[in-house]
């Protein structure tokens, strides 16, 4: 498929997919503090003002993850960022009840343009994705680099020539979009047409009273 099976030895690169990367779960409500005479459970807010270092207990669980760091930083910078990687159902909610050829075609090609949110990832044995999956720019992961590269055999492969194009010109997108409400240019009997497709879409002053309570898609 679009994928590469660098050898262990390979230096790290951007789109290469590691699978067992620790995410933590970090709750800054409550937060299990470790004292020499025990545990204490406090807030972040409580403990923001320290400066010196000192240890907490956080779950982590181990998650799928693709380098998102530049290739010209992944020699050299202190940490590697990565994106998580899930099943592509979890990151993309409208394909959840999808199973027709025809629509993931459409999702995968026209849903990929539209939403800068993910990128797509198909199935392959060999790098350990048994579904279709999907690289969710909203959750990064950081890392040592010096610990990943003694790792690297975690490392199951990295996206091919065209992919790793894509996958960086998507990142690319990601960081530098621009919210905005798509329906501000609409006169007042288009945004009447807009929010029978779209309730929730909040017009403007300059639309009129068009029925919406809040946004629709951006």
């Amino acid at each position: 498929m679009i994928y590469e099976y660098p050898d262990q030895s390979a230096p790290l690169r951007q789109g290469d997919i590691f699978v067992g990367i620790p995410r933590i779960e970090l709750s800054l409500k409550r937060v299990l503090l470790v004292q020499a005479d025990g545990e204490r459970e406090a807030t972040w807010e409580g403990l923001a003002a320290r400066t010196k270092p000192f240890d907490i207990i956080v779950p982590v669980r181990s998650v799928a993850a693709i380098v998102a760091t530049q290739d010209c930083d992944t020699l050299h910078s202190r940490d590697i960022t990565l994106c998580e990687i899930r099943e592509f159902r979890e990151v993309e909610r409208k394909s959840k009840d999808t199973s027709a050829p025809k629509k993931w075609k459409n999702i995968i090609t026209q849903q990929a343009r539209i939403n800068q949110k993910w990128f797509y990832l198909p199935p392959d044995e060999k790098v350990g994705f048994a579904e279709k999956m999907g690289v969710d720019f909203l959750v990064t992961l950081r890392v040592p680099r010096i610990d990943l590269e003694a790792l690297r055999s975690l490392r199951k492969g990295r996206l091919n020539g065209i992919a790793d194009e894509h996958f960086r010109e998507r990142i690319a997108e990601f960081y530098r979009r621009y919210p905005y409400d798509e329906w501000y240019p609409l006169n007042k009997e288009e945004m009447q047409t807009y929010v029978e497709e779209y309730p929730d879409a909040k017009p403007f002053p300059w639309q009129g009273t068009a029925a919406g309570s809040g946004n629709g898609p951006r």
